[in-house]
């Protein structure tokens, strides 16, 4: 039998994990995580959110049942970025993606709608934005970071990510800069497997580690690692910087000076589960200078890990002053306005999609479309094919390719059809395998107008099959994400990005494919 000793130490190691779980209200896995083992946090995603009201319901349910057995209310996080990164979509404001903003062009802009993000995310019951994007997209085949950032140099990314810290700070919220030291010169996707930055220190002074030195000085709450290996600061290449203790206790607090809260990405991408896996990942970024260790999907794995970090404090090998240093970070942030007022929140949440703030968000959707080269616009008279690479897998917003929430789908049908247009749709998956490129090919055959919406195209050998076997005198491309799409396309009658391919960015492309001016 446990002492209560034992027991008050393991409910301590509790407030340092930020856990997931899958269904629309508590269920038994997040309910005796939060009763037995008192874990400080949970994330929510798609797969807990049909409407704000009943997301507003959850929270509340969280913050109650937790609070029959501690004091200390929970961190409720969510990745509410914009653009493809919105969790909750239905009865929000549309925020466009990073990259939008710096193309449409106003600072001011960026943080009033990042205001509106986190007031409206305030007003649901979500405390925690795990967001914005400091990353510098300067490496055009990242697969995971593109237009989440605001741009792709250093400056850019400092002007528009701190209007978007600052937004979300005055709305309330604690706000959580990612992914250190800097995940935007990779071109493999950490959710799969661990990528590696090879520059010099002079380097990475320069440009990745600029806009998080800039969120340090303008008070950040929180800084997420990034499942990235940094040789330069970490002599073992091996280890990511969420494992590092060179990168967490050495560069970010000795060297830059942060005094925040540390907090891991999910330690069930691939990176660290399959590589040190998960029970040990918890232990070692802890170890390394971590406050919240983050795993988001399954119970088994959460338990492990709760467990290594609790044998691993019993024994010694995570020193014990480590574990009261990261507890103290975490009191701290639990002192966010957002926290602290969980019981007088509304129940049901009032102020959003105001028409001051839907306005807002569609004049800077409607700023940022890029359009190159020469456009012509489709004849209304004459019948449209259109091929819509979709995620269906894997990804930001596969639930709602798959249908699993009640979300639009990234296509713009039903948008074209409303402006008037006879159009026939192929969807296919962004992966494109041969039949499905073969089919897209086959039903594009004899089309007097086709539109290609792409995911990536540039990243996958498939879809640039595809748009290489299109005709350039019918064809229209829409960059469904990475803007770079478009120069597979060079002759093209019409080349357009929206920076995303969520209904809101796809309403202004839609506009200008039907309109001459």
């Amino acid at each position: 039998m446990q002492s209560s000793t034992q027991q008050d130490a393991r409910h301590a190691i509790g407030q340092l994990f930020m856990v997931g779980f899958d269904a629309l209200e508590p269920n038994e896995h997040i309910i005796s995580l939060i009763r037995e083992r008192r874990i400080g946090g949970v994330i929510l995603f798609r797969r807990n959110v049909h409407t704000p009201a009943q997301v507003s319901r959850l929270c509340q349910k969280l913050q109650e049942i937790n609070a029959e057995v501690s004091d200390q209310p929970l961190l409720i996080a969510l990745d509410q970025e914009g653009g493809m990164v919105m969790r909750i979509e239905q009865g929000v404001t549309p925020i466009p993606a990073a990259m939008a903003f710096q193309a449409a062009g106003s600072v001011e802009d960026c943080r009033q709608v990042n205001f509106i993000n986190g007031d409206e995310m305030r007003q649901i019951g979500i405390n925690m934005l795990l967001a914005p994007v400091l990353d510098v997209n300067n490496n055009r085949l990242n697969p995971i970071i593109g237009v989440r950032a605001y741009g792709e140099d250093a400056d850019t990314v400092v002007r528009y990510g701190m209007a978007a810290l600052r937004g979300q700070q005055e709305a309330g919220v604690i706000v959580t800069a990612k992914h250190f030291p800097g995940h935007g010169d990779t071109a493999v996707d950490s959710h799969y497997t661990m990528a590696l930055v090879p520059h010099d220190l002079a380097r990475l002074r320069a440009v990745e580690l600029v806009p998080f030195r800039a969120a340090i000085e303008g008070g950040v709450d929180v800084i997420m690692t990034a499942h990235v290996a940094f040789p330069a600061i970490e002599a073992d290449p091996s280890v990511p910087a969420t494992l590092s203790k060179a990168v967490l206790s050495g560069l970010l607090r000795e060297e830059m000076g942060y005094q925040g809260a540390i907090i891991s990405d999910c330690l069930e991408m691939g990176a660290i589960a399959d590589g040190v896996g998960v029970a040990a990942g918890a232990v070692a970024t802890l170890q390394a200078g971590c406050d919240i260790v983050l795993i988001s999907h399954r119970e088994d794995q959460q338990r492990a890990a709760l467990e290594a970090v609790a044998r691993a404090v019993a024994d010694g090998t995570i020193d014990g002053g480590r574990i009261d240093a990261a507890l103290a970070r975490v009191r701290r942030l639990k002192q966010a306005r957002a926290v602290g007022d969980w019981r007088a929140r509304a129940a049901t949440p009032a102020g959003l999609m105001t028409a001051e703030s839907i306005a807002l968000s569609k004049k800077v959707q409607k700023a940022a479309l890029l359009v190159q080269g020469d456009f012509r616009p489709l004849d209304r008279a004459l019948p449209v094919r259109l091929i819509t690479v979709e995620v269906r897998s894997r990804s930001e917003v596969d639930e709602v390719a798959n249908g699993r929430n009640n979300e639009a789908r990234s296509s713009m049908l039903p948008a074209l059809r409303q402006a008037g247009l006879d159009v026939q749709e192929y969807a296919m998956s962004a992966d494109a395998s041969d039949a499905e490129v073969a089919e897209a090919i086959a039903f594009a055959a004899g089309a007097q107008q086709i539109v290609v919406q792409t995911y990536n195209a540039m990243l996958v050998e498939g879809q640039r099959r595809l748009l290489a076997a299109m005709p350039v005198d019918k064809l229209w491309v829409v960059a469904g994400r990475l803007p770079y799409d478009l120069d597979l396309a060079p002759l093209a009658q019409g080349r357009l990005a929206a920076f995303g391919c969520r209904p809101a960015a796809l309403e202004p492309v839609v506009e200008r494919l039907v309109s001459a001016a």
